[in-house]
């Protein structure tokens, strides 16, 4: 590729990426970096070499390298072979898991992904796991571990391909890795490591500079510069291989023979120093480890085949990380939904009345219709009526005589109210017509019950209008008489009505969640249940509302973060907690995020739904990768996360 073509790619890219954020060069005072042969190099001929973490190691200190010839090995100061795992290896990354290493690194003579646990203590490899195959030459692999403890690993390949898998959970590999993800990286890319804490993922693109990705599965594959090559960045020639410390990063300069330092400010770096290397031909190979006072390096010198050790007097700054939130496994999900893209939207539970093992999930597919699935996911209906958007069910409707239990969806084909009557013993659904509206966008939808014979839907509109219906079957059609109008200044969706008290709580996305009575004669004041902020991070999306006759909740999706939000339903709405739907790697089930609808019932719905089920749409599903779905979590998961009542 010309220069020219390559760097007008580049600020095309920064463009996209924010290079706002990309702060200049700076450095109050230019960090010392003391380096010298380590004098074992003679005897340790391998490919890469990192520390073995302090705390495995009883005082000693010890080592990892992979070497061509000699395999994965476990070496002394001096670079004596205390344990060895034959075979021909390059590159490597480290875990602690308990009183064990995991290992990673490549075969070479497969070609493939390897890991290995290496009992530090009794100097002892375990058996290998190899990753399956995979369709691409191999570059590089770095390790991660979320949150929740689970541990992944990025495999890097020579033309851009990018994959995540799930291997390990806890201190144990997975007896079998799982694909999660694929990645987009650019094509010269060689080099990855991951900040665990930070949740982020630096990979090099050699001639045009260094990229921070979100490390966690269920994040997007959005990316920001760290630094890029002269004029734009402070790299002279090329990025090679990175090293993550708390607070900031280092990365090599091979062409240069330069270390540059960086700290973290935010979401940016900032240049701190570019550090010679003198007497380095071609440093590759980059390994660090905090002293308390500063940092210790390892560093490849592949032109002279040996490796240096020394010391480093700087430390970046701590750094402001966000709080680590609960994260409830999902127990199912829903098969995915037969659309691509932005698709499955907002679900609702349907109690059966005397069966409640036959209770059904119904989720729309706002690409398609509305879909029917059981308790453990599986799809039961479909109804291709259009372009529905929010759902919600109400029981004991009077159509034409007949006691029914009815749906209603937003439809955006034909900004109608749709409705469908649910047949009380099979679950079964059937259209039951539609109510027009004036609104020009309809968005969500809701309804409320404040007595038998009562039903009103409240539907809105992108613009903030507010419509509230009152619903009549008792002709054998459904009708809907406009009772009262209302609005917020921008735009709404969830919304989810509190029949006993007879209040209506709605998503403001932008701004927070709002209350206002339910009743179509009741005062159209609106009072703040909860802004958006540090907690609630915006979009506000889907709203539920658990009610189990001694403690009520509402939960709320927070789609800007990927959490969810969970409240008191009555004044002043104390905030009991925020957690997430993570990850159940045993069934394979993905976590959830982007999460636009929600629903949630305290109904006992028997086995792990025996204190009710939440599901939220997933936005993004991971292992494998597939169309949108809905994940189904048992509430008692959510009441001990949370330490609720």
């Amino acid at each position: 590729m010309k220069p020219v073509f390559a760097y007008s790619l580049l600020l095309a890219s920064l463009l996209l990426a924010g290079c706002e954020q990309l702060p200049p060069t700076a450095s109050a005072a230019t960090p010392k970096l003391a380096l010298s042969p380590w004098g074992a190099s003679a005897k340790v001929k391998a490919e890469d070499l990192r520390f073995v973490p302090a705390e495995l190691t009883a005082g000693a200190d010890l080592r990892i390298a992979a070497s061509e010839r000699r395999g994965l090995l476990l070496l002394d100061e001096q670079g004596s072979e205390l344990a060895r795992l034959p075979g021909s290896y390059s590159t490597l990354d480290s875990r602690s898991a308990g009183q064990a290493l995991i290992v990673a690194s490549l075969d070479n003579v497969t070609g493939q992904a390897v890991l290995a646990s290496l009992d530090v203590a009794g100097k002892q490899w375990n058996r290998p796991q190899l990753l399956p195959a995979r369709d691409y030459a191999i570059s590089g692999l770095c390790l991660y571990r979320d949150d929740a403890a689970n541990l992944y690993l990025f495999l890097i390949g020579e033309d851009g391909q990018g994959e995540q898998w799930l291997v390990g959970a806890g201190n144990q590999l997975s007896a079998e890795a799982k694909r999660v993800r694929g990645l987009p990286l650019p094509p010269q890319a060689e080099y990855c490591q991951a900040d665990d804490a930070g949740n982020r993922l630096f990979v090099n693109e050699e001639t045009v500079g260094l990229w921070a990705y979100p490390a966690h599965p269920e994040a997007d594959a959005s990316r920001v510069p760290v630094d890029i090559r002269v004029p734009f960045g402070s790299l002279k020639d090329s990025v090679g291989a990175v090293a993550s410390v708390p607070g900031g990063l280092l990365a090599l300069d091979p062409s240069a023979a330069e270390l540059h330092l960086y700290q973290q400010q935010g979401n940016a770096w900032n240049a701190v120093a570019n550090l010679p290397l003198q007497g380095l031909e071609e440093p590759e190979r980059l390994a660090v480890r905090s002293t308390g006072k500063g940092l210790e390096l390892l560093v490849q010198d592949d032109g002279a085949g040996r490796f240096y050790q020394g010391e480093l007097n700087w430390q970046p700054a701590a750094v402001e990380l966000p709080p680590v939130l609960a994260n409830v496994p999902a127990l199912r999900q829903s098969a995915p939904v037969g659309r691509h893209g932005d698709a499955a939207d907002d679900p609702a539970i349907w109690v059966h009345p005397e069966q409640p093992a036959l209770s059904r999930v119904l989720g729309t597919n706002k690409k398609q219709g509305l879909l029917a699935y059981d308790l453990d996911g599986k799809l039961l209906q479909e109804l291709p009526v259009g372009r529905l958007n929010n759902v919600d069910v109400r029981p004991g409707f009077d159509l034409g005589g007949t006691t029914v239990d009815l749906a209603v969806a937003s439809n955006r084909d034909h900004d109608s109210i749709h409705l469908f009557a649910i047949d009380r013993s099979s679950g079964e659904l059937r259209e039951a017509g539609e109510i027009r509206t004036p609104i020009k966008e309809i968005y969500g939808i809701c309804l409320f019950q404040p007595a038998t014979g009562e039903l009103y839907a409240f539907a809105n509109g992108k613009d903030g209008s507010f419509l509230q219906y009152r619903l009549d079957g008792a002709g054998g059609e459904v009708k809907g008489e406009l009772v009262r109008r209302f609005a917020v200044d921008s735009q709404p969706e969830g919304c989810v009505a509190d029949d006993q008290r007879q209040r209506l709580f709605l998503g403001e996305e932008d701004t927070g969640v709002w209350a206002v009575d339910a009743r179509p004669d009741g005062s159209t004041e609106l009072s703040s249940v909860f802004k958006v902020g540090d907690v609630l991070h915006d979009d506000v999306e889907g709203v539920g509302l658990y009610q189990s006759g001694q403690h009520d909740y509402l939960v709320i999706s927070s789609q800007g973060n990927d959490s969810y939000v969970v409240l008191d339903a009555e004044p002043p709405y104390a905030l009991k907690g925020a957690f997430r739907v993570g990850l159940n790697g045993a069934l394979g089930i993905d976590g959830a995020s982007e999460t636009d609808g929600l629903e949630v019932t305290s109904a006992n719905l028997g086995g792990p739904w025996s204190q009710g089920m939440l599901v939220v749409q997933d936005g993004r599903k991971r292992m494998p990768e597939a169309t949108q779905n809905f994940k189904f979590v048992p509430w008692s998961e959510v009441a001990r996360a949370l330490a609720l009542d």
